[in-house]
């Protein structure tokens, strides 16, 4: 060895979050339309008549108070903290509802009610067997922004909050859900209440065009049929579940629907979003999540966001999530990543999505710091076993390989979570990642130091080699 040998082992400069670094700074090109786009977006103003912020946060604080009582009851009592522990299914355990139930004077249906909407709206977060109180609650009584968006968070999850009637068609369930948006969009453009027969009709002509859309048969016309039946008895779900996030209002006979003030403002807003994407010079509304996240890593993070919002707003948020995740399971590092970004803009209503795909090995490290991450919380250092840290930082590698230049792998290696080069190069050996040897050769041929290229190429070649 020479005396340059000290330099194999020179220290790694930490870095406090191993989120996908290497994207937002791919992220470059493009910017300029979109900062135009989501400039329009924030200077767009509400129709005449809608009310103001203030208004719409304390109609949500009232729609969700029984929420809020739940979990400031889950955060503590006078004799400390109330630990409320749930199982995988994330629904309230019995014992605790009756707790729940007892010290908030509710029903039990109450309780179950107030249990999910403060869950879907971010008041309560679900992490390690425990409920512990989310960030909003915290800033609830003084956060407006904060109310609206976990309000929102809730009104997009109101096919979660209410359970389809037992005995549903799944298929059929899932093609009401994605017809829900021209229901609302009809609600919101005409203004005043609409039959319940219009809409059943709507719905029944939607679904139609879903079907052909997929080849599959027609739906048969509302009457006497058994679909028909179905169909009737899933828009009276639709109705009720969205009637009990605060969305919309029946009459006393349920013969007419109308949104309410919150929900008006939710459906303008989505349509907003929508009609600034399609206006700018690229949107990607209509397009697959796969195409939607190639296109965004040529954009700046901020113009990004827009694109998936606008993209979110488009579709049910279930459909959208599992697109996104579906993209993630690929073998693209950088849509990986930019897959997690887009689910980020998505909240609260695709934690459960994202905790069962924490089960699967690749996506495990994106999908914990995505939940850690959720409350708004610094990250915690040793949220990632090593070896998951490293995994993570292979695959954020891969991505620079693939789509960024040399000197950007180099800075990557300073986010390594190990304490040398030399340790690195000994973790990496135990890391089962597939592009772990591609990434080692383009770093050895990226880097400045001789010394050090030698031994990252030497490493490269006992890992091909297993020896």
């Amino acid at each position: 060895m020479t005396s340059r040998t000290p330099r194999d082992t020179a220290s790694l400069r930490p870095v406090p979050s191993r989120r996908v670094e290497a994207a937002r700074a791919l992220q470059a090109e493009g910017a300029t339309a979109h900062r135009r786009s989501a400039r329009r977006a924030a200077s767009a103003r509400p129709p005449e008549g809608m009310p103001s912020q203030s208004e719409l946060a304390a109609h949500a604080r009232s729609q969700l108070a029984d929420a809020v009582r739940l979990a400031r009851w889950a955060d503590g009592t006078p004799h400390g903290p109330v630990a409320i522990r749930v199982s995988s299914s994330v629904t309230l355990p019995a014992v605790e509802a009756r707790r729940a139930a007892e010290a908030l004077e509710l029903t039990a249906e109450g309780v179950r009610t107030a249990w999910e909407h403060a869950r879907l709206a971010g008041l309560l977060e679900l992490r390690e067997g425990l409920a512990r109180p989310g960030w909003r609650l915290r800033v609830w009584d003084t956060d407006n922004g904060a109310v609206l968006r976990g309000w929102v968070a809730l009104f997009d999850a109101w096919s979660l909050a209410s359970a389809a009637p037992e005995g549903s068609d799944p298929a059929l369930v899932a093609e009401v859900v994605e017809s829900a948006p021209q229901l609302l969009s009809l609600l919101h453009l005409t203004s005043d209440p609409l039959p319940v027969a219009g809409l059943l009709e709507l719905l029944a002509q939607r679904v139609a065009e879903l079907r052909v859309s997929r080849s599959e048969p027609d739906l048969p016309e509302p009457g006497g049929t058994d679909d028909a039946d179905e169909l009737t008895r899933l828009l009276d779900w639709l109705l009720d579940a969205l009637a009990a996030v605060g969305a919309l209002g029946r009459d006393r006979q349920g013969h007419t629907v109308s949104l309410s003030g919150l929900g008006n403002w939710a459906v303008w807003t989505k349509i907003e979003q929508i009609c600034v994407a399609a206006q700018s010079v690229a949107g990607h509304i209509e397009q697959p999540a796969e195409e939607l996240l190639r296109a965004c890593a040529r954009y700046s993070p901020g113009p990004a966001r827009a694109e998936y919002r606008a993209w979110l707003a488009a579709r049910p948020v279930g459909q959208a999530v599992d697109e996104l995740l579906e993209v993630a399971r690929g073998e693209d590092p950088l849509l990986r990543g930019l897959a997690f970004e887009a689910l980020r803009v998505v909240g609260g209503a695709a934690e459960s999505a994202v905790r069962s795909a924490g089960e699967e090995p690749h996506l495990r490290p994106y999908a914990l710091l995505w939940l850690a991450e959720l409350d708004g919380e610094e990250v915690p250092a040793d949220l990632l076993s090593r070896q998951e840290a490293t995994w993570l930082w292979v695959d954020t590698a891969a991505a620079v390989v693939d789509h960024g230049e040399g000197q950007l792998l180099v800075r990557h290696l300073q986010s390594a979570a190990q304490g040398s080069v030399l340790q690195l190069l000994e973790e990496l050996r135990e890391v089962d990642h597939p592009r772990t040897v591609q990434v080692l050769v383009a770093l050895a041929a990226a880097h400045p130091d001789p010394v050090l290229a030698k031994v990252v190429r030497r490493a490269a070649f006992q890992v091909h080699t297993g020896s």
